[in-house]
């Protein structure tokens, strides 16, 4: 399935299912009046909004006939737009390789032996095209393309097996960070002060709908950033990944049950350089970390004030699979 949450005015939005294409979308509130509600209930939830999805890609029955409408993401919500908790972890080690590198320093051996993970604002999360609006440039104001994924109920030291059959939905992020507020510690990207509203593509997918692409935790699928047009970085988000979803969620739960409606994110996908592949970048500040560890100063400029950054993943026909996150930079006050 593909949902969105529609703005209607109320915190949570009004719940939609989008067709496989994003071409048209009904609403759901026969079913359940946000996705946050659905997520309460899931089980018995989940069947109905299937049969609604299905009637939507079919293009027969009531939901083609009576109530589908073209499909708008400018008037798209953050799917889940108050998560119950939001949980950033560390799967990429790559990027946090290049950021203590360029600071003289190596990633600590803790980082590799099992997911980092802290806790990250769950409630004021953006829309596709919401602005981010902030204060100074000189903040580092930097974007992080992300996967994320949305969790049911899970029990306190839940396996990363039982995880993985608790992750209800996919996510598409932008998870800025303001790299100059406080650039000299690995905590820096995870501190709140650092963190600004994250962004979310306009739908939240099931698993399934990623087909084989979808494999022990993973999304094996590209994903493309541009900058103001330009092409900045086309990734793998299921390479160089040394920790999976099912053992995100794990790490979470080995304290606490996870409550139904928690986003924990994979962190900045970042991936390593071959002969075959130059994968570019999910983030400004990585391609600033290699120009200072090759013994030179970072140009790459941060984000300006009026720079536009477009985020999207493509499915295995080269598809969006999300929609696009399409976010401009701009001052407050303008």
């Amino acid at each position: 399935m593909k949902l969105a949450s529609l703005d209607d005015g109320t915190r949570d939005g009004q719940l939609a299912v989008v067709s496989r294409d994003l071409s048209t979308a009904h609403i759901a509130d026969g079913i359940a009046p946000s996705l946050r509600a659905a997520l309460d209930d899931w089980v018995f939830i989940a069947p109905q909004l299937d049969a609604l999805y299905r009637q939507l890609n079919d293009g027969k029955g009531d939901a083609k006939a009576r109530r589908a409408f073209d499909f708008d993401p400018t008037r798209c919500m953050a799917p889940l737009p108050r998560a119950s908790a939001r949980v950033c972890g560390a799967t990429y080690l790559q990027h946090h390789d290049l950021e203590q590198r360029a600071l003289g320093s190596s990633l600590p051996a803790a980082w590799r032996d099992a997911p980092q993970l802290r806790q990250g604002a769950a409630d004021g999360l953006l829309g596709p095209t919401q602005d981010l609006v902030l204060v100074r440039e000189e903040w580092g104001i930097d974007f992080g393309a992300e996967l994320a994924i949305v969790s049911g109920d899970l029990r306190q030291g839940a396996t990363p097996d039982a995880a993985l059959g608790q992750i209800r939905l996919l996510l598409l992020a932008n998870d800025i960070t303001l790299r100059n507020l406080a650039p000299d510690t690995l905590a820096a990207g995870f501190g709140l002060q650092a963190k600004p509203a994250t962004a979310f593509a306009p739908v939240a997918v099931t698993p399934d709908e990623l087909g084989d692409a979808w494999a022990a935790g993973k999304a094996a699928l590209p994903l493309r950033v541009r900058l103001n047009g330009n092409p900045v970085g086309t990734l793998e988000a299921g390479e160089d990944m040394t920790f999976n979803f099912a053992q995100l969620l794990s790490a979470l739960a080995l304290t606490r049950p996870v409550t139904a409606g928690t986003i924990v994110g994979a962190g900045v996908v970042s991936n390593r350089a071959t002969r075959r592949h130059t994968p570019g970048y999910a983030s400004l500040a990585e391609a600033r970390w290699i120009e200072m560890a090759a013994g030179g100063d970072a140009i790459t400029p941060f984000m300006r004030f009026g720079d536009t950054v477009r985020i999207e993943m493509l499915d295995e026909k080269g598809a969006s699979l999300f929609g696009a996150i399409e976010q401009t930079l701009r001052a407050a006050g303008t």
